[in-house]
């Protein structure tokens, strides 16, 4: 390897390392072929040839990790013939799980979005539930009321909110704080009484109906899920199923392919985590 491809990747390493989103272009049709350009979230570092082609191509590669998608784009040539293609590979930092309430299932919750690649904060005002010793594998640990710790955490939509507290003091500012970003998913624990009771005093104090339609409520798939570890599963499985477009049903009823893009919209489902 060239020292200038040395230093390119180094740099890639140092990106990825810090945690941000990256991606790298690499010229596959046209000329230079195999040059690379890294797109970063405020800059460019390389080049693809011409100053015209790295905009463009940085352009098309934000929008690819804003969707978490790599791909090979065409892009015309001023005075060319014929357009270059550019592969762009995408690194866009891991999901974030933002879990509220420091309760029992978050601790399995926590454990297990770690190995599926989650970021993970948990977040609770009740210091001697929200510890490093009961939430060893979490990145972040705040110890602040639902609404503050949302103003501290860097929501996108890529973002999915797990409100456990079961306490209206707390969800209900969790949820309201929640509805106020552009998370992908908000859930909230409860039987249905518990979450019709809630949706009718988020109505009363002004949450418009397609903000509630954002919530999944009682939160998690139906598994039957009665332990801790179980309901972390079920809500686990329904926050991936969000992430990808699916209704998180059986396969056997699945139409379609059965991985991969789908064109699904997900839906309110009468779930239940076994409370």
């Amino acid at each position: 390897m060239s020292a200038p491809a040395a230093t390119f990747y180094d740099r890639l390493q140092e990106v990825l390392g810090q945690g941000l989103p990256v991606a790298v272009a690499t010229l596959v049709r046209g000329n230079p072929l195999g040059a690379k350009l890294l797109v970063l979230a405020d800059g460019v570092e390389g080049g693809l040839g011409e100053p015209e082609l790295d905009a463009a191509v940085a352009v098309a590669a934000r929008d690819l990790l804003a969707a978490g998608r790599s791909a090979t784009r065409a892009f015309p040539i001023p005075g060319q013939d014929e357009a270059v293609e550019v592969y762009v590979e995408t690194y866009p930092p891991p999901p974030l799980l933002l879990i509220v309430g420091a309760v029992h299932v978050a601790q399995p919750l926590c454990r297990f979005a770690k190995a599926l690649g989650f970021a993970v904060v948990v977040a609770d005002a009740r210091a001697a539930l929200a510890t490093t010793e009961r939430f060893p594998e979490a990145d972040r640990i705040i110890q602040e009321w639902p609404d503050v710790a949302l103003g501290q955490v860097a929501v996108a939509p890529s973002t999915s909110v797990a409100i456990l507290t079961h306490d209206p003091k707390f969800d209900e500012p969790a949820l309201l704080g929640a509805l106020a970003t552009p998370a992908g998913y908000i859930g909230a624990v409860g039987s249905r009484s518990t979450n019709q009771d809630r949706r009718r005093r988020l109505e009363d104090a002004g949450v418009s109906p397609t903000d509630l339609a954002r919530v999944h409520g009682p939160i998690g798939l139906d598994i039957g899920a009665e332990t801790p570890e179980e309901m972390a599963i079920s809500i686990l499985a329904e926050i991936v199923a969000a992430r990808h477009g699916r209704r998180g049903g059986p396969l056997t009823a699945a139409s379609g392919t059965i991985r991969g893009d789908v064109d699904d919209a997900v839906g309110n489902q009468p779930t239940s985590s076994g409370e």
